[in-house]
């Protein structure tokens, strides 16, 4: 199995794809954890974001968000780092993950 993923360039991220995978309450929240992490220090790793859930349930929706080009991850040891591409949506949406996330307060339970 490959180490390495392939993420969307800039110029390929449309807007239904990336609608589509925000859209899931399981996947905002894993959004909104990568938003809130990315002023931090400790990077996060894919097993850790999110609520509870199976670990094929968790690659489902980080694969949504990865191919929709919303995330990154990239391979750091035996961990995947993620990380979120905030500049990009921005480039391509300016304002639209900010509206996104201004309606996320709390946890959603899914």
């Amino acid at each position: 199995m490959s180490s390495t993923y392939t993420h969307p360039d800039v110029a390929e991220l449309t807007l239904p794809s990336v609608l589509f995978a925000l859209s899931d309450p399981v996947r905002l929240e894993i959004v909104g954890q990568l938003a809130a992490w990315q002023a931090g220090e400790v990077p996060l790793v894919c097993a850790s974001v999110g609520p509870e859930m199976p670990k094929s349930t968790r690659s489902h929706h980080l694969k949504v968000l990865r191919e929709a080009g919303v995330t990154r991850s990239v391979q750091s040891g035996r961990e995947r780092q993620l990380s979120l591409r905030r500049e990009d949506l921005d480039a391509r949406w300016p304002g639209l993950l900010t509206a996104v996330l201004s309606g996320v307060s709390e946890p959603i339970e899914a």
